[in-house]
């Protein structure tokens, strides 16, 4: 019996506990660069990338082949029993790319997730504080310590309860819903005012550019000015780069673009190229505020992952991938910008490099409404998109890095087709 996308939901709603969600009813049978064909045989283009983790596409060759030489050698020791110089290859070469003009040392974890609640703890560590001020909209991932950083209750922790204490919420800048830079810091300012002295914070964590969020990029002035109140208070700026780290803004990581350098940043997603790979980079100093045993996990820093994350860092260096996301970024803006012409709902087009959102309003208020039409569209015209925001009417584009133009362009055109079935009613 040849398997269907509908057969495997049925199992799918049998076995899988209902708190793992599945944007699309497809079911992957296999996939190269931009292009995944479902169980049925069914082609599509991925504007997706498993939500930013295949900046180099789908099995690129040479993530590949460096992923089976390894499994010819071992697959797993525990870094932590016994170490492999691959594990150290990684933390240079992330000591060398994450922006910092200071001394650096990095940790590997698993998952994003894993890597927020390592910054935080190293944070604590190291100031001997508490407290951490996260943002409205932000995303950190949903373990606890990290959903508790997570500026959004549903789905994240609804019906969980209260989230940990010592988590203070400001507000992130967003000119389109009438947040200023100005009431950003005013609304650090308060909480300084009525919920936590300076000195009882530990660290600042923010998504340079919000993923989960709407993809709101902070600007060079707002982290500027972050960068500045850490610096007079003692506190530790934490750039949660998961999402917008390995190329995916046009940079390696988007704080290349602010100006200023994070105290600790994290990166997990495509830094392995689809292999499970986290991790912290951070002021030495810092970073060696907690003593040996206190940071790592069994399978952090996998064998397996870090070959492939050292071939994705040699792949962005020989197809010059920095400037081709820049480029797919504005090949994508421009044709969705002449959209947002014929379609008023189109309320905003952004993004750095190639993280772009496109925002849907109707009479200067967010539509939502419209956003899993144009998904269900989209997806029966054979391309995968997704959709994100604090009111679920944004649709992001994160394409891989490495699909060609062709496929970009038949992706932007069956996105037209979407809008005038969708918006043009």
């Amino acid at each position: 019996m040849s398997l269907t996308n509908d057969s495997l939901m049925v199992r799918r709603r049998a076995a899988v506990a209902g708190g793992v969600g599945q944007i699309h009813p497809v079911f992957t049978e296999r996939a190269e660069n931009a292009t995944v064909w479902d169980v049925e045989g069914r082609e599509y283009i991925d504007f997706a990338g498993g939500i930013a983790v295949l900046n180099t596409g789908h099995l690129h060759p040479k993530v590949k082949a460096a992923v089976a030489e390894q499994l010819e050698k071992f697959s797993h020791t525990c870094f932590m029993v016994l170490g492999y110089e691959s594990y150290v290859s990684v933390c240079e070469k992330l000591n060398q790319l994450v922006p910092g003009d200071f001394a650096k040392k990095s940790a590997l974890f698993t998952s994003g997730s894993e890597a927020v609640e390592n910054a935080i703890k190293v944070a604590r560590a190291y100031t001997k504080r508490a407290g951490v001020i996260a943002f409205t909209s932000g995303y950190h991932g949903r373990t606890m310590a990290a959903l508790a950083l997570t500026g959004k209750v549903a789905p994240y922790s609804k019906g969980m309860g209260l989230m940990q204490a010592n988590v203070f919420r400001a507000e992130y800048p967003c000119e389109l819903h009438g947040v200023s830079e100005d009431d950003a810091m005013a609304s650090i300012e308060r909480i300084f005012k009525n919920d936590a002295e300076p000195s009882d914070i530990a660290a600042i964590i923010l998504e340079p550019v919000q993923g989960e969020g709407g993809f709101y990029a902070a600007t060079p002035c707002f982290m500027k000015r972050l960068r500045e109140l850490c610096d007079r208070e003692g506190i530790m700026l934490i750039a949660d780069e998961v999402q917008t780290g390995a190329g995916r803004t046009g940079t390696f990581f988007a704080m290349e673009q602010m100006g200023v350098a994070a105290d600790i940043t994290t990166f997990a997603k495509s830094i392995a190229g689809g292999f499970p790979l986290s991790g912290i980079t951070g002021r030495a100093d810092v970073m060696d505020a907690i003593g040996p045993g206190g940071l790592g996990g069994t399978y952090g820093g996998s064998p397996l992952a870090c070959a492939a994350a050292l071939a994705v860092i040699e792949v962005f260096e020989e197809e010059k991938l920095l400037e081709r996301s820049n480029a797919i970024g504005q090949t994508i803006k421009s044709a969705i910008g002449e959209l947002a012409g014929r379609y008023p709902q189109i309320a905003e087009v952004r993004g750095l490099g190639s993280m772009i959102a496109i925002e849907l309003m109707e009479n200067g208020k967010p539509a939502p409404e419209y956003c899993p039409q144009v998904l269900t569209e989209a997806r029966n015209r054979g391309l995968i998109l997704l959709s994100c925001g604090t009111y679920g009417n944004v649709l992001r584009i994160l394409v891989p890095i490495t699909a060609p133009d062709e496929q970009i362009q038949r992706g932007l055109e069956i996105m037209a087709e979407c809008f005038e079935a969708v918006l043009g009613k």
